[in-house]
């Protein structure tokens, strides 16, 4: 498969996936909503008691932010865009027309990844560029983030968002269901690994967990409950190529050997 080809391909399912409107509306909505939300409660806050709560912008909101949106509600959208990616052609029922092409299967599968890949990081550039916005708007003299935060909060939050949703791709392409996959991920990524990393008697064996080799990424501090182990870079960099490798592997054996 030439370049052309693949991009093309690449093209016909970011396409697929832009016509999803449910999917791209909820994605939005989680990935929007909680910045405005916080933004606007504190904005109302420190409007009604100045005195007692400081403005809503400025270098701690960012922080703040940051973690919700690279830690919980953008890994919900990358998970909603790329179980979508990995189960839409199955469960519209076109995968046998697209396999009668003559298109290889695994051609069929790796273009799903850049697909989802590029309607994700939209998604997050969006609710990135609102939290920019609130925290400069709103900062009211307070201390802002500087250039070089701004590009390792962005960055960080591209790869957590990144690497849930090509995980997502593999992970609904395996299973083949949207709700199986849906809920395993967030049910692992939310509830089950946190509560792991927490367990220190699992010593060096929690370094395997997903959640805590993005956190080790994390250019502003997150919270006990997200980060509890300590691990090198190097560490976090094998783990996370693992779990991409692995889901990667699932999904296009999946693909490869299901029937059309």
């Amino acid at each position: 498969m030439n370049a052309t080809i693949a991009a093309q391909m690449t093209g016909a399912d970011l396409l697929k996936l832009r016509k999803k409107r449910g999917t791209l509306i909820w994605a939005l909505v989680l990935a929007l909503a909680p910045v405005l939300i916080v933004f606007t409660v504190k904005a109302i806050q420190h409007s009604s008691n100045p005195g007692k709560y400081g403005p809503a912008g400025g270098i701690s909101s960012f922080s703040d932010g940051l973690r919700v949106l690279a830690l919980f509600f953008g890994p919900l959208a990358a998970i909603l865009i790329g179980v979508e990616a990995g189960t839409g052609d199955a469960s519209a029922g076109v995968f046998r027309d697209l396999v009668v092409t003559g298109r290889s299967r695994l051609q069929l599968f790796f273009t799903r990844v850049p697909a989802a890949l590029a309607l994700c990081w939209l998604v997050m550039a969006a609710s990135f560029g609102l939290l920019m916005a609130g925290t400069f708007i709103f900062a009211s003299g307070l201390p802002t983030p500087s250039a070089s935060l701004l590009l390792e909060g962005l960055g960080f939050m591209l790869l957590a968002t990144g690497v849930l949703c090509v995980i997502a791709v593999g992970l609904a392409s395996l299973t083949t269901s949207k709700p199986a996959a849906i809920i395993a991920l967030i049910a692992w990524q939310i509830v089950a690994s946190p509560l792991i990393a927490s367990i220190g008697s699992l010593g060096s064996a929690r370094d395997g967990v997903l959640s805590q080799a993005l956190v080790h990424f994390s250019p502003v501090r997150v919270g006990d409950r997200s980060a509890s182990v300590a691990m090198s870079g190097t560490t976090a960099t094998v783990v996370l190529i693992a779990w991409l490798a692995l889901f990667l592997a699932l999904g296009a054996w999946r693909t490869r050997t299901m029937d059309a």
